[in-house]
């Protein structure tokens, strides 16, 4: 029996560095998914029920906008990693995001160019 799609979801999030941020719609095109975000934040929010998966770094996926959308605790361990938020509550996706998701998935020029 092949992976679930959240296992596939989970496999992409894992591979995001300390550090960095990936948005819900880039791991959706990264597991094959267009316009998929909205599954990833469902396979995020599963993760606090049931059996834990403590070794999915879920704080480091963001929305589109560079945005929390989980809240204050994703913040404080994100930050806690050196990313920086600014007053508009957004991080820069230029800087933070990581491209290398997408040179995988997309080839040279990545989802954050």
């Amino acid at each position: 029996m092949g992976e679930s799609l959240y296992e596939r979801i989970y496999k992409v999030v894992k591979r995001v560095p300390k550090g960095r941020v990936a948005t819900y719609g880039a791991v959706a095109r990264a597991v094959g998914m267009p316009r998929g975000a909205r599954q990833v934040g469902y396979a995020m929010a599963a993760l606090g029920r049931g059996e834990p998966r403590p070794e999915v770094p879920w704080h480091r996926i963001v929305n589109a906008k560079g945005e929390s959308s989980i809240g204050e605790e994703q913040v404080v361990r994100l930050r806690a990693e050196g990313v920086v938020f600014g007053s508009d509550g957004r991080t820069d996706l230029a800087r933070y995001g990581w491209s290398e998701l997408a040179e995988d998935a997309f080839g040279e020029g990545g989802l954050f160019e």
